[in-house]
């Protein structure tokens, strides 16, 4: 099954559970962009050089007004401890039900071993779906979000 989402759509109003335990909607958001990247799972070599590079250059998204999600299958607290241990200046959200991952076609695996595949979207301030990235390696994913970010906000 393939995205379920295009450029153009509307980005689904999810509830997330945040690291921090509390919630956000996309919603919360409107006005602002907001990066909502997707990775497999927490505390693997790819996603957390892709976390890494996420937090590395973090500024430079909220300099742009730009906002920066992280989205799992993991528990609360797993995002919590990834996020501590990485120095993430953004919030991590947990999917563990896959819900979010099924309305928009990413999930990935069966059973214990599903996961979320790795695509980024990159929502408007309108709430529409600006740009998805997707079969991008985790070392150049921030780097190529914020290369979209700026293509948007040049447009």
């Amino acid at each position: 099954m393939g995205l379920r989402i295009r450029e153009g759509d509307p980005f689904p109003d999810l509830e997330l559970v945040l690291h921090d335990g509390s919630r956000a909607r996309i919603s919360d958001f409107k006005g602002k962009i907001l990066v909502v990247y997707f990775y497999p799972r927490a505390f693997t070599p790819g996603c957390t050089r892709e976390t890494r590079k996420f937090a590395e250059i973090y500024e430079e998204f909220k300099r742009l007004g730009a906002e920066v999600i992280g989205v799992s299958l993991d528990p609360v607290d797993v995002n919590s401890r990834f996020a501590l241990k990485n120095k993430v200046g953004f919030k991590l959200a947990s999917d563990m039900e896959g819900s979010a991952c099924k309305i928009l076609g990413i999930l990935g695996g069966l059973g214990p071993l599903r996961y979320a595949k790795r695509v980024t979207f990159i929502v408007g301030p309108d709430g529409r779906v600006a740009r998805i990235i997707k079969g991008v390696k985790a070392e150049e994913h921030a780097l190529r979000a914020l290369e979209e970010v700026k293509r948007l906000l040049n447009d």
